[in-house]
């Protein structure tokens, strides 16, 4: 049995660990944390726009276990925002605690608290990862530790440490595995050209909005509420929209608009919003900020780690190494992360088995964007950013015909292409 070790619990080191353990191996997922999920710990968007169709294809090659967990923890469901359909809402507080418990269930060994701090290299392999003083050694290694943080990156490239989700002042900085190995990484750049980009949004705390709003989202799931005059278009709110990682939300309504969300606490679609500002909102005169604490001046600096890899993500320059989520190159979104993470770790557990790697085709979104968030890494413009939920690459799939929420045609595509079940089955 291949041992694979996972570093990093984010949604993609969710879906690795998932794979890499659907696929046979004996998997232990080391977190920095004490959480899983990451980002997902404050997103809780799923299924918008061309996610569905990701997600139907994901579910079709044989992840719906994964997709369960998250479907039976939803908040609402088929929610429309502004250039959003289709949305369906996680909620933050309780799906972090399923999914453990699904990987758990599993067999997989989850270690939270668990900061691994330097590579050991031999030749073009990993031969092990540092645990403190603790060597943990692995047939081969998938690297999902993110792109943001540590502190000082938060500091040179945006406001300073917000205190976010992250939390690297309790747990220390991330540390990149493939750079400790030695691999040059990739660094993605605003629209301006400037390095880093923010994390999207925030949460607010629940009790400090109106109960008017409170009411609406518990409702329909989201309220959009026009901003005073002076904080519209040409204002603060909307040279911020330059500055955030989702490009799927640089539209006008969110820069004349409060876009707010319900997953579980009220998520403000903003990197960042000054405190001042926010309360002169109607209903939101109380606001006070959940994630990050120091959401009313910044956020979390992200895509300062992108490591170069093949489209099956096995890292370049070592064979062992395989890398998902916002590693793999400027993809944004929990469902990027979760279909670049369950790749990396299938193709773990092949690489371990001397077996041919998957390379997931173009005729399917899924495999369309982890090539072209590649294609960015080799030669392209960084300052791109690929979401199936909008932008270039939304564009891209409704003009090449990818798009469609028809689950039966998605079923099809990946039968044709004969990927259906390839997670479930190490024979595949």
């Amino acid at each position: 049995m291949a041992r694979v070790v996972v570093i990093g619990g984010g949604w993609a080191g969710a879906g690795a660990a998932l794979a890499a353990r659907m696929a046979g191996a004996d998997v232990t997922l080391l977190e920095r944390t004490d959480m899983l999920l990451g980002t997902g710990l404050v997103g809780g968007i799923m299924r918008n726009n061309g996610r569905f169709t990701a997600t139907e294809e994901h579910i079709a090659m044989g992840m719906g276990r994964l997709w369960g967990t998250i479907d039976a923890n939803l908040r609402h469901r088929n929610v429309a925002f502004p250039g959003h359909n289709h949305a369906d809402l996680y909620d933050v507080s309780i799906t972090e605690p399923a999914i453990r418990a699904l990987l758990e269930g599993e067999g997989i060994d989850v270690r939270t608290q668990a900061r691994v701090t330097d590579a050991v290299r031999s030749g073009d392999t990993l031969a092990a990862v540092k645990l403190g003083d603790e060597l943990v050694e692995a047939d081969v290694f998938v690297e999902t530790t993110g792109s943001a943080g540590p502190q000082n990156n938060c500091t040179k490239y945006g406001n300073g440490c917000a205190m976010c989700a992250l939390r690297c002042p309790t747990f220390g900085g991330r540390v990149s595995v493939a750079a400790k190995a030695g691999i040059e990484e990739l660094r993605a750049t605003r629209m301006d050209g400037s390095v880093g980009v923010m994390s999207g949004s925030c949460k607010l705390h629940t009790d400090s909005v109106s109960p008017e709003l409170r009411r609406r989202l518990a409702e329909t799931g989201v309220a959009v509420v026009p901003l005073p005059d002076e904080l519209k278009v040409g204002g603060a709110k909307a040279e911020l929209l330059g500055t955030k990682a989702c490009q799927q939300y640089a539209l006008p309504a969110f820069a004349e608009n409060v876009v707010l969300l319900d997953t579980g606490h009220v998520k403000l679609m903003s990197p960042f919003f000054p405190l001042a500002q926010l309360r002169t909102v109607p209903g939101l005169e109380n606001a006070r900020f959940e994630d990050p604490y120091s959401g009313g001046v910044g956020n979390s600096i992200r895509y300062l780690s992108m490591t170069p890899r093949s489209d099956a993500l096995q890292a370049d320059g070592l064979s062992n190494l395989f890398v998902g989520g916002e590693k793999t190159g400027p993809l944004v979104g929990h469902t990027e992360a979760i279909v670049s993470g369950s790749l990396a770790g299938a193709n773990a557990v092949r690489w371990a088995a001397g077996r041919e790697l998957v390379t997931l085709p173009r005729s399917l979104a899924c495999g369309d964007i982890i090539a072209s968030a590649g294609e960015v890494l080799r030669d392209g413009d960084l300052s791109q950013k690929l979401t199936f939920s909008g932008a270039s690459f939304f564009e891209r799939m409704k003009a090449a015909d990818l798009y469609t929420t028809d689950a039966q045609t998605v079923r099809d595509r990946v039968a044709a292409a004969g990927l259906t079940d390839v997670f479930r089955s190490s024979s595949k």
